[in-house]
């Protein structure tokens, strides 16, 4: 062997022998894991967090009637505070008049107006009715004398028989076309007075319909209860908040017998979860509490939540239970139970 293949067959047994070096020393900072496999009820889950709101409650409104005046929205100038137990018919919020009260000053105006041109026309339609009549009776009377002044030229010439009979003529005409006249005038006033009678009424409807209005600006109780205030998509209503002619709720009043955990799943998780599916409830103010609840209610199309990316599908959980210490609006925590395994090995 030369000393060529000699320096080959170093070089090559030293790479061996540092890569078996390499492999089989220890690695620095690192430990073997070793769990204990277990047996018995393996539970899959999805982990969520929610809000409490009653199942069923009474809504406490804003005036209806709002759309038939053309005004679109109202704010709230005052409420009293949210969880205040109110009984039936107390004072729950005042809302801002302002705008219902410059339409009233313009309607009362406009009714003011119609109201003048209604006296006007009745007047009017009066004075040219009885004219008509009094024309009617005065051409009855010219008639008669031309009757007369036909009779008594009956021994007179031909040319002045003939003279008083067109005289005649000329008045029994004139009479049948003033009584014509006075039929087409009478229909005439008729249409006038009902037309301005009409716009009458309805002003004064809508006047009235206003003035009814503005007593429900004042918002009271319908029922006992503890008062919540009604939660849209642009946050919880307060003074300054202004509730629209298309949905005009102010607040709640809850049946607390019944309550929801209403919470959101990410769409990742939401084929997991079904209708009936057992819940288990912790609440946030109350750690040590658990309440066990049920899947009633999973939303079909998804929506996005503020400060969020992911979409989100809305599922309502009802409590199986009821406690005094339960209020709506608390925080809960929603464990979902979607899977339980009998008899698994698992770690």
């Amino acid at each position: 062997m030369n000393k060529k293949n000699i320096r080959i067959s170093i070089v090559v047994s030293i790479v061996i022998v540092a890569s078996l070096f390499l492999l089989n020393r220890p690695i620095k900072n690192s430990d073997n894991i070793l769990v204990e496999v277990k047996k018995g009820v393996f539970i899959v889950d999805v982990i969520t967090t929610g809000e409490l709101e009653a199942k069923h409650s009474v809504e406490i409104q804003g005036p209806k009637g709002l759309r038939a005046h053309r005004i679109w929205q109202v704010t709230i100038q005052d409420m009293i505070d949210e969880g205040t137990y109110v009984k039936k018919g107390d004072y729950v919020a005042r809302l801002d008049a302002s705008e219902l009260t410059n339409k009233l000053s313009e309607y009362q105006i406009e009714y003011d107006k119609i109201q003048s041109q209604f006296i006007q026309t009745q007047l009017d339609t009066t004075l040219q009715m009885r004219q008509s009549r009094d024309d009617l009776i005065n051409l009855a009377y010219e008639i008669e004398e031309r009757d007369m002044t036909l009779e008594q030229s009956q021994f007179e010439p031909p040319a002045t028989i003939k003279k008083a009979e067109i005289e005649v003529e000329k008045a029994t005409r004139a009479h049948q076309q003033a009584q014509e006249n006075y039929f087409i005038k009478q229909k005439q006033n008729i249409a006038k007075m009902t037309e301005v009678t009409a716009s009458l009424q309805k002003q004064g409807l809508e006047l009235k319909g206003l003035k009814e209005l503005t007593q429900k600006f004042m918002i009271y109780a319908p029922e006992d209860g503890m008062l919540i205030y009604y939660k849209d998509s642009e946050g919880t209503v307060k003074i300054g908040s202004q509730i629209g002619a298309w949905n005009p709720i102010v607040a709640t009043l809850p049946d607390l017998s019944v309550m929801l955990s209403q919470t959101y799943v990410n769409e990742v998780d939401i084929r997991k979860i079904k209708k009936s599916q057992l819940v288990e409830i912790g609440l946030d103010a109350f750690p040590e509490k658990s309440i066990e609840g049920k899947v009633i209610k999973v939303a079909n199309v998804g929506e996005q939540r503020p400060n969020s990316d992911a979409k989100v599908f809305k599922v309502s959980v009802e409590l199986l239970g009821a406690d005094e210490l339960i209020k709506p609006s608390m925080t809960t925590s929603n464990k979902i139970i979607t899977q339980t395994h009998q008899d698994a090995l698992f770690i």
